[in-house]
């Protein structure tokens, strides 16, 4: 697998994924009850015409999940903060939490380019050893599947900050063409 097909978590708080210009904010306590509250009150600017408004609103959640659950260690003391902005040809969401950060970025990355290389290799045998990637802090509910899912599904990025207490993401969605029937 080449190098530029694996989808990486960065760290870089200078990316321009960090730029909040022309972007709404909220900010929420940290209560595990309401992350699906939350997720709402963010996808509710989003566009009608999205056509995978659901995966988005997945995605979403996820994110403001981890900000609670993993950076705020579900203190309802501790805000996150989310900056957004949608349009009908992107999604871009800003996540940061008062915790200590992301420290196994690196750890994850490569658990993730190992598991994607033994999957093109069909050494599904070993396959089996990187199913769900844990920490010490991890907890049976813990197996690194959002991760998975949010690299490939943001295609325009996932970065943290330099403390890794704040992920950027984006999406850029496929034009959509307009047939027009000109008649006859």
């Amino acid at each position: 697998m080449s190098q530029e097909q694996i989808k990486e978590i960065l760290v870089n708080e200078n990316h321009p994924l960090f730029d909040k210009t022309g972007m709404f904010n909220k900010e929420f306590p940290s209560d595990f009850r309401q992350i699906r509250y939350f997720t709402l009150l963010i996808v509710q600017k989003a566009p009608p015409e999205i056509k995978e408004i659901n995966l988005l609103e997945q995605q979403i959640s996820e994110i403001i999940k981890n900000a609670v659950k993993h950076g705020n260690r579900n203190n309802p003391d501790k805000k996150i903060r989310i900056w957004y902005s949608f349009s009908t040809t992107h999604a871009h969401l800003i996540v940061q939490d008062e915790g200590e950060g992301f420290q196994g970025i690196e750890e994850w990355n490569s658990f993730n380019r190992k598991r994607l290389q033994l999957f093109q290799d069909q050494n599904f045998d070993e396959l089996g050893n990187f199913v769900s990637f844990r920490t010490q802090k991890s907890d049976e509910h813990d197996g690194g599947n959002a991760m998975f899912a949010a690299v490939e599904y943001w295609n325009d990025g996932v970065v943290y900050n330099a403390k890794r207490n704040a992920v950027a993401v984006g999406k850029t969605f496929p034009q959509r063409r307009v047939s027009v029937d000109i008649g006859k």
